[in-house]
């Protein structure tokens, strides 16, 4: 009896298989993991967790090229790599692809892993049967380098994960925070355009009462692909806060998956997303409330130079998650009328003594804002500018984190949209 696909492989789903065939050895997880890429392809619109960003569609633009795809296969790097300074001096960096020889500062260990992404399931119930984020993760081989903060550790610089230099573009790890520690985690992803998406899995498990900050500063090749997942686990009386800065990359989807694992938990999400012309930038975002007296503030915004964006985000309140307090809103400023964004705010309220709110705007330049500066002597171009500015980089400082990292991160945003005037 012969078993007959149900849908034929793209030539794009079938090019990324033949990418992933030749990334690594052959050992029996990583080739499940390809299997399952071969049987299930890529995600489509008729897939609600991915109806805003057709992959199979937007992978088939970049990978539709023969030649690219046996360069890549013949081992020859898409990726020729660049030494980045840290983004805060002082900090600790980690090379996640040599995790076994990195130097951990006092409190931390690092340890290399054999372990690959589980994509068996995925935490975004709207997906298919398999996670696709984790599943081309665990195609190319990303092994999960470990992370461990000890208890009541107080970490005094950030330390900084890089990973997807020259050919190896896939990275894992996972973070363990001890409870009533603090650290900051800046995960850096640049580099220069591949036919094959870069891909990085993140799991994040913050201890009762401890503190964490997460910054995700991508900053791709304008033609580069990019698929990102961070996993956090928020422990009783601890603190999460998320900054994300997508200010790069031709095809991106970065997802954040936050569940509260005991009472008192507090969650905050900013990010900033700049986009230009022929850019497609999703971020997904899950936040479940599974305990009582959780609080959780999530803000995004956008500035469309052109492209299009996606915000897809999700607040779900268990039945036992009484006295939850959670927020979520999108804004966008369209500059331009090349540029289109889409956004998806869902509330999932189960239990019946809470505060939950989501709203999503979109539109130019407050014109009254622009006369004010203006008629203070103000030129139009310059006075768009800091109104746009301002805009942004208001995120930053509701975060509150530390002067070197919010001047560091404030200049990023400044830089971008300095350059694209």
């Amino acid at each position: 009896m012969s078993v007959t696909e149900l849908r034929p492989r793209t030539p794009a789903e079938t090019a990324l298989v033949q990418l992933a065939e030749a990334a690594g050895s052959d050992e029996d997880a990583r080739r499940g993991a390809i299997e399952a890429l071969r049987r299930e392809g890529l995600p489509h619109r008729r897939v609600e967790a991915w109806h805003y960003t057709d992959l199979r569609g937007l992978m088939g633009r970049r990978l539709g090229k023969g030649e690219a795809v046996e360069a890549i296969a013949a081992n020859a790097p898409g990726d020729t790599g660049s030494v980045l300074s840290p983004l805060v001096a002082g900090s600790t960096v980690v090379d996640l692809d040599m995790a076994e020889n990195a130097n951990a500062p006092a409190g931390v260990t690092i340890a290399a892993s054999s372990d690959l992404a589980d994509w068996h399931e995925s935490p975004n119930h709207l997906d298919r049967p398999v996670d696709t984020v984790r599943l081309v993760n665990a195609a190319f081989g990303a092994r999960a380098a470990t992370i461990t903060v000890a208890e009541k550790a107080d970490l005094t610089a950030p330390v900084e994960l890089r990973s997807g230099i020259g050919a190896k573009a896939h990275s894992a790890v996972k973070v363990n925070v001890g409870g009533g520690a603090k650290a900051v985690f800046v995960e850096r992803i640049e580099g220069s355009g591949s036919p094959a998406p870069s891909s990085a899995v993140s799991h994040l498990t913050i201890g009762d009462g401890a503190e964490v900050l997460w910054v995700i500063d991508q900053a791709k090749d304008e033609t580069a692909a990019h698929l990102g997942q961070l996993n956090v686990s928020v422990g009783a009386d601890a603190t999460f806060k998320l900054f994300l800065l997508n200010a790069g990359g031709s095809l991106v989807r970065q997802e954040v998956h936050v569940v509260t694992a005991g009472e008192g938990s507090e969650i905050v999400m900013r990010g900033v997303n700049l986009l230009k012309t022929e850019q497609h930038v999703d971020v997904t975002t899950t936040l479940r409330h599974t305990f009582a007296n959780t609080t959780a503030t999530e803000t995004f915004r956008n500035v469309l130079m052109g492209g299009h964006g996606v915000f897809q985000g999700m607040i779900k309140v268990a039945r036992e998650a009484q006295k939850t307090d959670a927020k979520m809103a999108c804004n966008t400023l369209l500059l331009s009328e090349d540029g289109d964004f889409s956004a998806k705010p869902e509330l999932e309220i189960f239990a019946d003594d809470v505060q939950c709110g989501h709203g999503a705007t979109a539109g130019e330049i407050n014109p009254d804002h622009l006369f004010y500066l203006m008629s203070r002597g103000i030129p139009g171009p310059q006075a768009k500018a800091l109104l746009v500015k301002a805009f942004v980089d208001e995120l930053v400082e509701e975060l509150e984190v530390e002067e070197a990292l919010g001047a560091a991160l404030t200049a990023k945003i400044d830089a971008w949209l300095d350059a694209s005037h």
